[in-house]
């Protein structure tokens, strides 16, 4: 048994048995991918009926730590399940490896991921006639664009800034580097900070190099930009608890629930392997700009 076979199947199933939706059937299918690829980036190769209790749960703590909210991980745990409760009730097996998971704990708190919506609704905020518009507008749609940590955007280099290919130059933690692909409006406004507003500061010496900097002319802290992402959603009418970690998480989510193959997303976010087994592949730069076009909202 193999599950290109099973989730076919599958699909079948829901679409004459259960009379889904095409939009509904896309989704349970996009759910148990995910995990048939998990299983196959770490090495876990599995007929569907092998898979164990432990390997879901591998996986649950693999997508949260890619930054999904608890609502998008239990989705997707609910679109596994579905799949077994399909396979047993086919009699293709007796076993329910989803039985004994529970979905992540939702409680009141709202999830710290933004929809597009408003993440569009975000940078129509932001007062464009104002120079630290021009800068703050740049700096978000890096930060969506990209996926980067808060201390990534502040230490960000122009001559990290690979144009021409599309690509940042990110130096994460550990002081590891890593190519990430930045979308074409990212591009526009980070340049109009740069042309228009930027080459008009008086710059301090040693902050030369840095893309982003404030009225003095000095790279910008972390406080400063938590600060103005709180005053913008404020603005905008967003009353979720936003950080600048919640565009990296958005960044993430809406490129998984897109389509996105989770091990270019794991390489774009700089994680390494959840696992004993080592799975962080580098991936060609043309497959990971051929995702971020094919899946990112803005690109």
């Amino acid at each position: 048994m193999n599950w290109s076979g099973q989730i076919k199947q599958f699909k079948n199933y829901l679409k004459l048995e259960r009379s889904l939706s095409d939009n509904s059937v896309e989704a349970y299918v996009r759910d148990i991918e995910k995990f048939s690829e998990f299983l196959e980036l770490t090495d876990q190769v599995v007929d569907p009926i092998k898979v164990s209790t432990t390997q879901l749960q591998d996986f649950l703590a693999y997508i949260n730590e890619l930054g999904l909210t608890p609502h998008s991980q239990a989705r997707m745990l609910s679109g596994i399940k579905a799949f077994y409760k399909y396979l047993i009730f086919e009699d293709i097996t007796d076993t329910d490896p989803t039985a004994l998971i529970d979905g992540p704990k939702l409680g009141r708190k709202l999830p710290d991921t933004l929809s597009f919506n408003e993440i569009v609704t975000l940078f129509e905020a932001i007062d464009h006639s104002k120079p630290e518009g021009q800068r703050n507008r740049a700096m978000l749609e890096v930060l969506y664009s990209s996926g980067l940590r808060v201390s990534e955007l502040i230490d960000l280099r122009l001559t990290n800034v690979m144009e021409d290919i599309g690509f940042l130059r990110v130096v994460g933690k550990g002081d590891k580097e890593r190519l990430v692909p930045i979308g074409s409006d990212a591009l526009k406004y980070l340049n109009i900070y740069k042309n228009d507003i930027r080459v008009h500061l008086d710059i301090q010496p040693g902050h030369e190099n840095y893309a982003f900097l404030n009225r003095r002319g000095k790279k910008l802290t972390r406080v400063m930009i938590f600060t103005i992402i709180k005053n913008l959603a404020k603005a905008a009418g967003i009353e979720k608890n936003i950080s600048p970690h919640t565009f990296r998480h958005s960044f993430a989510t809406h490129l998984i629930e897109g389509g996105a193959d989770l091990r270019a997303v794991q390489e774009m976010l700089g994680h390494e392997s959840i696992t004993t087994t080592e799975i962080y592949t580098h991936l060609d730069r043309d497959y990971l700009r051929q995702v971020i076009q094919d899946f990112h909202p803005r690109s």
